[in-house]
C-alpha cells in the first residue's frame, strides 16, 4: 500500500483532497505524483521505463478515440465496430443520475460501475439485501467527482460520467471472477495478468503475469502479493490474444481487459494508463523491460 493510503484511508477523502489540488498544472502534478509514488525522477525528454512513457502519453497522444474507449459504456460501439459485439457483456441500463435507476426492474443480481474511472464497481448478488439509500450516496459522490484530478488521464477529460448497470458474473469455484489484462503494443499482445483474491478486497488480491502463451514470468507488481497456486490456462485463451489484437490494432498502447467464464469470453474493458502509469515492478528491471516494447508516436495527435 503507498504510503499516502496508509496515512488517508478514506478514498473518498483523497478524492476530495485531488479535487482541491486541480488547480496545478498537468505536467507538474504527474512530476510530482510520479516522484511520490515510484520513487524515481520522472523523465519526459526520454523515456525508457513504461511507467514514464504511460506519462509521456497522458500528456502528448489526443487521439479521440482514447476518449470512446476509456469510457465503458461508448466502448462498447468500438468493440461493435471490430465486429465483435457478440462479447459484450449484457447491459441493463446507462443512466445520467441515480434517481433513474429503477431497481425494481432490474434483475436480482447485477453489477453498477461508473462509465469513467476506476474502483467504482458496486457488485449486487441480491438485490433483496441491498440497501438502495447507501448505494445512491455512494454513487452521487462518485457523480461529483472530477474527472481530471486522479493522475491526470486525459482520455477521462471529455467522457460524460454517467452510471452503467450490466450482468454481474459468475464467480468460479475460487471465488474469483476470472479477468486476464492484456498488454497490448500496436496491436500485439507482448503480455498480461491476471489476479486472484481480489473480488472483495483488491488490496489482497496476489497477481502473476504471464507471456502471450500464458508462461509465467518472473516479475510482479509490488502493490499486490504473489501467487501462491499454479493458474491453468484458460479455456479459448488464443480467442481472448486474437480479440485483444484486434481492439488493441489503433493504439500505440492499450490494456485491453476479457473476462473468461469457463471458456465463454466477455470484454470487459480497456485502459491506456496501466495503474495511471505508477506501478512498481518487482523487480524493477521490467519497468525497463514493458517499456521497450512501448514505441511512442514521432508526434501527438491533436
Amino acid at each position: 500500500m503507498n504510503f499516502y493510503k496508509k496515512i488517508i484511508r478514506s478514498p473518498n477523502l483523497r478524492y476530495k483532497i485531488l479535487d482541491l489540488l486541480e488547480f496545478i498544472p498537468d505536467k507538474l502534478m504527474i512530476n510530482i505524483q510520479y516522484r511520490l509514488k515510484t520513487g524515481h525522477k520522472l523523465s519526459l525528454e526520454e523515456p525508457k521505463r513504461y511507467t514514464e512513457k504511460i506519462q509521456w502519453y497522458k500528456l502528448n497522444y489526443r487521439d479521440p478515440l482514447i476518449t470512446q474507449c476509456s469510457d465503458k459504456y461508448t466502448v462498447r460501439k468500438y468493440v461493435e465496430s471490430k465486429g465483435l459485439g457478440s462479447f459484450l457483456n449484457e447491459l441493463y441500463g446507462v443512466y445520467d443520475d441515480p434517481d433513474e435507476i429503477d431497481f425494481d426492474a432490474l434483475p436480482n443480481s447485477f453489477v453498477i460501475k461508473m462509465t469513467t474511472g476506476s474502483g467504482t464497481n458496486i457488485l449486487v448478488p441480491d438485490k433483496s439485501k441491498m440497501d438502495i439509500n447507501n448505494v445512491n450516496k455512494q454513487l452521487r459522490l462518485w457523480m461529483k467527482r472530477s474527472n481530471i484530478s486522479y493522475g491526470r488521464e486525459w482520455g477521462y477529460y471529455n467522457c460524460k460520467r454517467r452510471i452503467i448497470i450490466e450482468k454481474l458474473l459468475k464467480r468460479d469455484s475460487n471465488n474469483d471472477i476470472p479477468d486476464y489484462k492484456f498488454f497490448c503494443f500496436n496491436g500485439k499482445v507482448f503480455c498480461l495478468y491476471t489476479m486472484i483474491d481480489y473480488i472483495d478486497n483488491s488490496e489482497m488480491g496476489r497477481l502473476g503475469f504471464f507471456d502471450q502463451k500464458f508462461n509465467k514470468l518472473p516479475f510482479r507488481r509490488a502493490d499486490y502479493g504473489k501467487l501462491n497456486r499454479e493458474i491453468p490456462k484458460p479455456k479459448n485463451f488464443e480467442k481472448m490474444v486474437e480479440i485483444a489484437q484486434i481492439l488493441s490494432k489503433d493504439f500505440p498502447h492499450v490494456r485491453v481487459d476479457l473476462y473468461n467464464i469457463n471458456g465463454q469470453i466477455i470484454f470487459g474493458e480497456t485502459t491506456f494508463y496501466n495503474a495511471s502509469g505508477y506501478t512498481k515492478f518487482v523487480p524493477d528491471e521490467y519497468d525497463y523491460i514493458i517499456g521497450e516494447q512501448f514505441q511512442l508516436p514521432n508526434e501527438s495527435r491533436d
